[in-house]
């Protein structure tokens, strides 16, 4: 391959998206479509299928063929294939974006051809994205960069892996290559753990799939978490605080002896890293007679998953069950399976993605997730679904920014991973 114009891009094919999938990303980011985990209607907010009503709008507009929003709010469309032997490839990303910062009103700022310096967020000084701390910018010096304002959340996660389809979807159908026929999906709730809850794999249509939820650039993601939502409902006794001398039984109080004695210097997000697992408090809502804690349990092994279930029963057992005037209930939910096991025994569909990447100009970086993807639910279901790298950064957070250029070397990834698997149907020399 002939080395790209300019050497901040991975190829010269990269190079060539990089303008269309920012323009994407731009506009795709302005749409609020925040999930609310709260909300038992599906999608759990109604403005995510304002992004997905414009998406079905762009890809007929493109010239792709099956086109619908679907009665769950899924965007599904085809691409069509070259070869009628290779298998069919989804592409999938979500439009939701996480409640764990605000997400409406979002203000995208594009750095251009980044120097180095430390980026102060114009809407909060105080939110700065400093490369002394952040190991990742510093690694993208001369990098177009994309943030927000400092107020809200950017979208990248996971609108950069919208945009990256759209894109590729796009160029592939201007590509005279051999090509496999490329299913896209574009799904609802990814962010509340319901991204697949009404996925219809046999309506779907693909034979092998990818989702476009990662990160980092060249990023290929084959092990998640295994998680449970645990809910920890505890019952007082409320009487007017005037009058609660030797009465009053405080359920709030109780929540909160749980949450201190979970612990501090393992089983946290703040004290772990690489495979090891936590029990993470999230929200709690209530008064004092009556109080709910919503907790995740998320671990790579699914025997020490089961044991921090297990810790927060006996927590909950032990500091409730000391006032015999309350009570408690633990409900727990699975939520996703760790993908490995399932992708351990379909190698061809990884060893497709390391030739994609490496045809865009990356080398393949193989990272675990400490979370779950849409994938890893569509992998247990009976799809295997390996995560890519999107270029976004930072996820969840108003300090989210994402490369320009790391983004078009994922819509070059996407574009090389269908012709990738075209080739090996043709039965191509070299695929």
């Amino acid at each position: 391959m002939a080395a790209s114009a300019d050497a901040r891009y991975a190829s010269p094919l990269a190079e060539e998206l990089a303008e269309e999938v920012l323009e994407r990303f731009l506009r795709y980011v302005v749409v609020d479509t925040q999930a609310d985990p709260s909300s038992t209607t599906y999608p759990s907010t109604a403005k995510q299928l304002d992004l997905s009503r414009l998406l079905v709008d762009e890809l007929r507009g493109l010239g792709l063929e099956d086109v619908e929003l679907t009665e769950p709010g899924y965007v599904f469309a085809t691409v069509p294939g070259t070869v009628d032997e290779a298998p069919t490839v989804g592409l999938i990303a979500h439009v939701d974006t996480s409640p764990a910062a605000p997400g409406a009103g979002v203000v995208p700022l594009v750095h251009r051809a980044w120097t180095g310096e430390p980026i102060v967020l114009p809407g909060d000084a105080t939110q700065v994205l400093d490369p002394g701390d952040m190991p990742a910018l510093s690694d993208r010096l001369g990098h177009d960069l994309v943030t927000s304002d400092g107020t809200t959340l950017l979208g990248a996660d996971d609108k950069a892996g919208v945009a990256i389809v759209v894109t590729a979807a796009r160029r592939l159908l201007a590509d005279d290559a051999p090509r496999a026929t490329a299913r896209i999906a574009f799904t609802v709730d990814e962010e509340v753990g319901r991204g697949t809850d009404h996925f219809d794999l046999d309506a779907f249509g693909a034979d092998v799939a990818y989702t476009f939820d990662g990160s980092g650039l060249g990023e290929l993601e084959t092990e998640t978490f295994s998680a449970y939502q645990l809910v920890l409902t505890v019952a007082g006794v409320g009487v007017h605080p005037g009058t609660a001398k030797g009465r009053l039984v405080n359920a709030l109080k109780l929540i909160a002896d749980v949450i201190a004695a979970l612990p501090r210097e393992r089983l946290s997000p703040e004290t772990t890293e690489d495979r090891e697992g936590f029990v993470h408090p999230e929200r709690i809502s209530g008064s004092a007679s009556g109080a709910t804690l919503w907790l995740i349990a998320r671990d790579h092994d699914d025997a020490k998953l089961e044991e921090h279930v297990e810790l927060v029963r006996r927590i909950a057992a032990e500091v409730v069950g000391a006032e015999p005037r309350a009570s408690f209930t633990l409900a727990v939910e699975e939520q996703y399976r760790n993908m490995r096991t399932v992708l351990e025994r379909h190698p061809e569909i990884v060893v497709a993605a390391e030739e994609a990447i490496r045809r865009a100009g990356v080398e393949p970086v193989h990272t675990i997730i400490r979370g779950g993807t849409d994938g890893a639910r569509l992998t247990e279901k009976g799809l295997p679904t390996p995560n890519l790298f999107t270029g976004g950064q930072n996820y969840h957070s108003v300090r989210e920014w994402a490369s320009v250029q790391d983004m078009a070397a994922a819509a070059a990834t996407c574009v090389e991973l269908v012709r990738v698997w075209g080739h090996r149907g043709s039965g191509a020399e070299g695929a």
